[in-house]
């Protein structure tokens, strides 16, 4: 049986542009990209710490070292330019891959540079 595993994700991570007329998408950094193990393309989820909405896209790659995560096409209408928001891709595992299995968490600043990265969220008490 296969089970869905969250594979990365970039936590709290600011929007920087809003593009409604670019084609639908999300442009991240591609460093960040890379250090998250995304691909171009790849389906992502976003959620939005401001208001709530979750939604769906895809990766498309932004400048290396940019900070941008612009939000395009009808992505645009779910955020603004300085929401906080966490992106997040998952990852089909059989069971024998779920066995000392941790995703890639990557922990961002307001200006979208890493603060710190992990492989564990500590258990909440």
């Amino acid at each position: 049986m296969d089970i869905t595993l969250l594979k990365c994700k970039l936590h709290m991570c600011r929007v920087t542009a809003t593009e409604l007329t670019y084609d639908g998408s999300c442009a991240i950094d591609s460093s960040l990209v890379e250090m998250a193990g995304l691909r171009e393309f790849e389906k992502i989820d976003i959620y939005n710490v401001n208001n709530g909405v979750r939604f769906h896209t895809y990766v498309i790659l932004a400048e290396p070292g940019s900070g941008i995560i612009s939000l395009n096409g009808a992505a645009a209408r779910c955020a603004q330019p300085g929401d906080a928001i966490i992106i997040a891709a998952y990852q089909q595992c059989n069971e024998e891959e779920t066995i000392g299995y941790n995703p890639i968490l990557i922990y961002l600043n307001s200006k979208n540079e890493v603060v710190r990265t992990s492989n564990q969220i500590e258990m909440q008490k």
